[in-house]
């Protein structure tokens, strides 16, 4: 099976059902976590150091491994790294299996030979180009006269180290040493980095930029394409390292947003959730919900969601105790969990997704239409009392119940927290005013260069009361406005470096020595 080039989101669709019905997976030498997460609870995982004594196996080994495992009636996944039929080990490790009397099946992956140069911007063909050439340096030596052909693309796999050979090889096949060139590490992910230059200059000036490990070398005029084609390294948050002081089911939303933005997000947890001190209230609420004491039920977070279903379980009961009950959710989020439960909400905000844009939205109490006037609404111990004001004033009776606690969550790992405060974060995301006072609590003021956005004025006025300067303000409440918000941010920085002719670097690579302080 062929993984792909580097990003996990390029693994085919027949890949990633495959991995679903592992029982052993044989890895390749690199990281796979994401494409692992594929895989069912229980699967075997074979990486290449688990040898004796931890010493790397063989490819050998780890095909004779992947054969003996099918013969014995597990269903094996041999995970190689890009396309398997291309500069893989696919010939000697299909021929090992058909020796061996096993059944196999090919699942062909995206090649780094033609994503990579598509990620940098660089399409290899044109309407000027007769053809494209593909040679790796590590399969024996490179026939370069049959890439020497000016109106062709010449794509070249080959280590840092052996660049200058191949711009060595191509201009003694005929080549210009004027021809656009161009090399890229890490392609497909947000550790790519791409140098353009010309075949004369290309060996000094990978060296210059520090371009190390395996590169995908493109030659020919369709190089010259990538400055107006570049997509994937000119994203507004290119390689940012930002800091989402939310737990991973909570920050899911923002996450994604931030990666479409071409950022690295890192959850991290700033409260953790507790049942709360004294549950008969809470036990109290849900007989009343079965019995009938409530015309609506308001959930204003996932985590009342999950209290609630909670201890719904307990009791026995599920979603169909919701039968006649009105059900608001404050956001789309917390929407979801609940269809995931089996119940559609009534209510969810048509603007702001807050308890401010569920009070705009929510109907006043009428004697005539509402048979019963209150409203069941399970909250944290330490929810603001504002949703409880709006609905009384609306002529609701509400029973304000203590569903679940906050505290403060452990300190993070200790390099965590030294990025944090050493500035090996590019940006915070603060959604509350308590993961700002919470974040500072348990790892420490971020570092002066480090962007901080905040999704609303009283979480802003929160970090300027610990010494911050915000950056960024979300135009209204919302993650997705804190995102975007984030994005305008390094769209302009990169903008204001590349008119001063400067190098557009994140802010972790521009670290003041002196702390900022609150304007």
């Amino acid at each position: 099976m062929g993984a792909g080039p580097g990003d996990p989101s390029l693994l085919t669709l027949r890949a990633a059902e495959l991995l679903g019905r592992a029982d052993v997976v044989v890895l390749d030498g690199r990281p796979a976590e994401a494409l692992l997460a594929h895989c069912r609870e229980g699967v075997e995982v074979v990486d290449p150091a688990t040898g004796d004594e931890g010493a790397p196996l063989a490819a050998a080994a780890r095909t004779k491994l992947a054969a003996q495992s099918a013969k014995g009636g597990r269903r094996v996944v041999r995970l190689l790294e890009g396309d398997p039929a291309l500069f893989g080990t696919l010939a000697e490790e299909a021929a090992a299996c058909a020796r061996a009397g096993v059944p196999f099946e090919v699942v062909p992956g995206v090649s780094a030979a033609s994503a990579v140069p598509a990620y940098a911007g660089i399409p290899l063909c044109d309407g000027k180009t007769r053809g494209v050439h593909v040679a790796a340096t590590a399969h024996g030596p490179v026939d370069w006269a049959a890439l020497a052909d000016s109106a062709s693309t010449a794509v070249v796999l080959a280590a840092a180290d052996e660049v200058a050979d191949v711009a060595a090889g191509l201009i003694g096949a005929g080549r210009s040493p004027r021809t656009p060139a161009a090399a890229t590490r890490a392609g497909t992910t947000v550790a790519q980095q791409t140098v353009v230059s010309t075949l004369d200059c290309l060996a000094d000036d990978v060296k210059v930029a520090g371009l190390d490990e395996r590169l995908v070398v493109v030659v020919g005029p369709v190089v010259g394409l990538r400055e107006k084609l570049s997509w994937f390294e000119t994203k507004p948050l290119f390689g940012w390292r930002v800091l989402v002081p939310r737990t991973k089911e909570q920050a899911g939303a923002l996450s994604e947003q931030l990666v479409a933005h071409g950022a690295v997000p890192s959850e991290v947890p700033t409260i953790a959730v507790e049942p709360p001190r004294t549950p008969q209230q809470m036990e109290r609420a849900i007989k009343g919900l079965v019995t009938g004491r409530y015309e609506w039920t308001a959930f204003t977070s996932r985590n009342a969601v999950k209290a609630v279903r909670e201890k719904f379980e307990e009791f026995g009961l599920d979603a169909r105790a919701f039968a006649g009950i009105k059900v608001a959710a404050v956001g789309e989020q917390t929407a979801a969990d609940l269809l995931a439960w089996g119940i559609k909400p009534d209510l969810v905000p048509s603007g702001e997704q807050s308890a401010r844009g569920l009070l705009e939205d929510w109907p006043a109490y009428d004697s005539v239409f509402d048979p019963i006037d209150r409203v069941f609404l399970p909250r944290a111990d330490i929810a603001t009392e504002t949703l409880v004001a709006g609905l009384v004033e609306l002529g609701w009776e509400v029973d304000d119940v203590t569903a679940y606690r906050t505290v403060r969550a452990a300190p993070p790992p200790a390099d965590v927290r030294e990025a944090i405060k050493g500035g090996g974060f590019d940006a915070v995301l603060f959604t509350s005013s308590s993961t700002v006072r919470n974040l500072v609590g348990i790892a420490g003021k971020p570092h002066p260069s480090t962007v901080i956005a905040c999704i609303g004025p009283q979480t802003a006025a929160t970090a300027e009361e610990h010494g911050l300067r915000v950056d960024v303000l979300a135009a209204e409440p919302s993650v997705a406005a804190l995102a975007a918000g984030l994005a305008e941010f390094g769209l302009a920085a990169r903008a204001a470096a590349l008119e001063a002719g400067e190098p557009v670097l994140r802010p972790s690579q521009r670290r003041p020595a002196a702390r900022r302080k609150a304007t």
